[in-house]
């Protein structure tokens, strides 16, 4: 007769529950690597300067190799070197905005009653007689803090994400750690 083993399941060869996914709010965006988050706006922009870089910087660069190149010795031609440099800058920026661009989500105008991205929400620094400030909340794509535009992923924006009109928010920076308060939204 064969011999049969009782096997005893433990909680460390137990198979693992797996949680059901949570289910997003309306407004939460699912991050997936890839897509890149912009305004209209921002997406018309990204491919303006593509559209410049391929019918006018690629004809400028191409001209200015070939003028490097009729100077004859290219080993030590500074000209030549430089034009190649910019050429592959120019080449490489292509390729990033046309992965941009295919990858684009368009980030749509939300009336939330939270910050989100696309939304517009003033801030005001807790302690201090500043002025509040009022940022747009954008993708990494778009962010330019001259324009008071800033990224869903820095400090501040990563901060004020989901919060409403009243709730105070904790933000560390390098400089050490702010408290503001929102005091709109839009």
């Amino acid at each position: 007769m064969a011999k049969t083993t009782k096997k005893t399941i433990t909680k460390k060869t137990a198979p693992k529950k797996v949680a059901p996914k949570k289910a997003l709010k309306e407004t939460e965006l699912p991050i997936n690597k890839d897509e890149v988050l912009v305004t209209r706006l921002g997406l018309k922009k990204l491919q303006k300067e593509l559209e410049n870089l391929k019918t006018t910087k690629r004809k400028e660069v191409t001209a200015r190799l070939q003028e490097a190149i009729s100077y004859g010795d290219l080993s030590e031609n500074s000209e030549y070197e430089e034009a190649k440099n910019e050429q592959a800058f120019i080449e490489g920026r292509i390729i990033d905005l046309e992965g941009k661009i295919k990858n684009a989500k368009i980030i749509k105008d939300t009336h939330a009653k939270t910050v989100q991205i696309g939304s517009r929400v003033t801030i005001r620094q807790i302690g201090t007689r500043k002025d509040p400030e009022t940022y747009l909340i954008v993708g990494t794509t778009e962010a330019d803090p001259f324009e008071n535009k800033i990224s869903n992923e820095s400090p501040i924006g990563s901060a004020v994400i989901d919060k409403s009109i009243g709730e105070k928010v904790e933000v560390e920076v390098p400089a050490g750690t702010f408290k503001f308060e929102i005091t709109k939204l839009k």
